[in-house]
């Protein structure tokens, strides 16, 4: 929502600004230009990025435009939800999770939290990490290693739209430049032309290098720093479960492994402990 509301301060600043010049909104509105310039960026990033990338920056632009998911209230269902599958494996051992580990979509603990349920890598990577546990494959100080490889390419996986993004911005300028030469060809080629028609061909022009500018620093640029905010957000929530499942089968108690997961958090997240601890008291 943030990403939005920017936009249309960006868009109110500057046509208000060459409205109060005396300048005609108009005079703005070249197709032409606009064909070129967001038409060549699009094609840079196709030819740059293979299409799962490009499925990738539609999906994070998307989730930048919806605003970040991780909340308090998401928080605080991860926390519940993962303290009462290690109390289960805690008294019955972890056996018992095999039910909520190999179909997570019936779990009668995940189904209680549904945004938690909902997040798909999030159940995934959880689930992932236990069930080597339980059937034996790996030992838990053998864990850590294994998540984080996980974990990695992920971040990776996060990173590469945002690097097409980028460079497509940093191009922006570059594009706006090719259009405004492309219409002054076009002004020269009607220099024998009565002067108004000139002077239409010249704005046209000059447009092309305003868009360009205009997008790059004022829409792709800052775009690209909020999903890294938003791809930091995620792989913040992902640390916290990937902390408390290493400490829980390192033989840390329930609540001491959620403690791990609460302290990797930012402080405007990240819940007192007494906060923490009144709220799994809910959750046994």
């Amino acid at each position: 929502m943030l990403v939005i509301v920017g936009s249309i301060i960006v868009l109110v600043a500057v046509l208000g600004g060459f409205i109060m010049a005396g300048g005609n909104v108009m005079a703005l509105n070249q197709p032409s230009e606009y064909v070129v310039i967001l038409g060549s960026a699009a094609g840079a990033m196709v030819i740059m990025a293979p299409m799962r990338v490009l499925k990738g920056l539609v999906a994070q632009i998307l989730g930048c435009l919806k605003g970040s998911p991780y909340t308090k209230t998401a928080y605080e269902e991860l926390f519940k939800a993962l303290y009462e599958l290690f109390m289960l494996g805690r008294r019955n051992g972890m056996v018992a999770l095999e039910e909520h580990v190999m179909n997570p979509h019936s779990s009668s603990i995940f189904s209680k939290y549904p945004t938690f349920a909902k997040n798909h890598h999030a159940v995934d990577l959880l689930c992932g990490a236990l069930r080597p546990i339980i059937d034996g494959k790996v030992k838990p100080d053998q864990l850590d290693s294994l998540i984080q490889i996980e974990l990695d390419t992920m971040e990776e996986e996060h990173h590469q739209p945002v690097s097409v993004l980028t460079k497509a911005a940093d191009a922006m300028p570059g594009f706006g430049i090719v259009a405004a030469v492309l219409g002054i060809v076009i002004t020269m080629a009607s220099i024998g032309g009565p002067p108004d028609a000139i002077g239409h061909h010249v704005a046209a022009a000059l447009v092309g290098t305003f868009l360009g500018i205009l997008v790059s620093y004022g829409f792709l640029n800052p775009l690209t720093v909020a999903m890294e905010f938003a791809g930091a957000a995620e792989m913040t929530y992902t640390r916290c479960i990937a902390k408390a499942v290493v400490g829980f089968v390192n033989g840390m108690a329930p609540i001491m492994a959620v403690e791990l997961a609460r302290r990797a958090l930012t402080s405007d997240l990240k819940p007192s402990a007494e906060d923490l601890e009144n709220l799994l008291k809910g959750a046994k």
